[in-house]
């Protein structure tokens, strides 16, 4: 490893991707009885609603969130507004495997944005450890044919969640950029709530343009509310804080590579309870992804 880090760290980094992939998951099995723009509106919401109680204070007109507003605007855009709504898009039109795996191009996409947008720039194994990944990556857009890669045959749900990488990657880098009051940095409740607060605001004008199109459905049912209140509890508060805290110890570089534990956990969730089976292509693609992994966290 580029340090040394503490199990409760490497613990964080790992407990994030297990969530994840259950988001993914559930995620997908939800696609039908709920629009997934409104299906990621709803889960900030009762997110929003479960860490009131702890953090309301941050809200407060004299809290120190105000002065830092246009950074948290941002950090609910990019890592809230965007980042989930894509992938509730991308689960619309392909698996959750093909979803982590295509989102396991992470530490490509945070080396470039580090370099190019936050003067980090990257070492000789993170370039080589990054180009393995989009070897991988490029596997499962493929679906293991290198013809049909040439013809740049892609669904829609592959695209949505390149676009989704990307936004996470900005999303991380400004994570470790701390500007904001150490009383709200140090409160993981307050430092969430206020990305929420700003992240509502976004995903309720993408799911208005849901509306506006004519793509919103919703099928109340008991199904759709454990869905819910799993998204909600797990892969969003406990998830974003075992994220957050990561992120800060250990760098978005190396947090990066830990979210490609995520298509593994993904493949043995989406095994056992919806059946979608693992082709040899994916174990492939993870092989490549894992490689990508082990050089880029090496020293030089």
């Amino acid at each position: 490893m580029r340090s040394q880090l503490s199990p409760s760290t490497l613990l964080m980094l790992a407990a994030a991707p297990l969530l994840w992939a259950g988001n993914a998951v559930v995620g997908r099995a939800l696609a039908p009885l709920v629009a997934p723009i409104t299906l990621n509106f709803l889960r900030w919401l009762i997110a929003a609603v479960l860490l009131l109680p702890l953090a309301w204070q941050v809200l407060r007109p004299g809290s120190g969130l105000w002065p830092h507003w246009r950074r948290y605007a941002w950090l609910g855009l990019l890592g809230i507004g965007n980042y989930n709504a894509l992938q509730y898009l991308a689960l619309q039109t392909s698996t959750p495997l093909n979803v982590t795996l295509v989102g396991s191009g992470m530490p490509v996409w945070m080396l470039l944005v580090g370099a190019l947008f936050f003067g980090v720039p990257a070492s000789r194994q993170q370039v080589a450890g990054a180009l393995l990944s989009i070897v991988g990556v490029l596997t499962v857009l493929s679906r293991g044919s290198w013809e049909q890669l040439l013809a740049l045959h892609l669904v829609p749900g592959d695209l949505y969640m390149v676009l989704a990488t990307i936004s996470w990657s900005f999303y991380s880098w400004l994570l470790v950029r701390t500007q904001e009051p150490q009383h709200i940095r140090s409160d993981w409740s307050a430092f969430l709530l206020a990305q929420i607060v700003f992240g509502l605001g976004w995903s309720g004008a993408f799911a208005g343009v849901e509306a506006g199109l004519g793509q919103v459905y919703l099928t109340p049912s008991a199904p759709l509310l454990a869905g819910l209140l799993f998204i909600a509890i797990g892969p969003a508060v406990l998830a974003y804080r075992f994220w957050g805290v990561g992120v800060q110890r250990a760098g978005p570089v190396l947090g990066g590579f830990f979210i490609n534990l995520t298509p593994l956990f993904a493949a043995l969730l989406s095994a056992a309870f919806l059946g979608e089976r693992p082709q040899a292509y994916h174990g492939l693609a993870f092989l490549l992804i894992v490689g990508g992994i082990v050089i880029s966290s090496r020293r030089a």
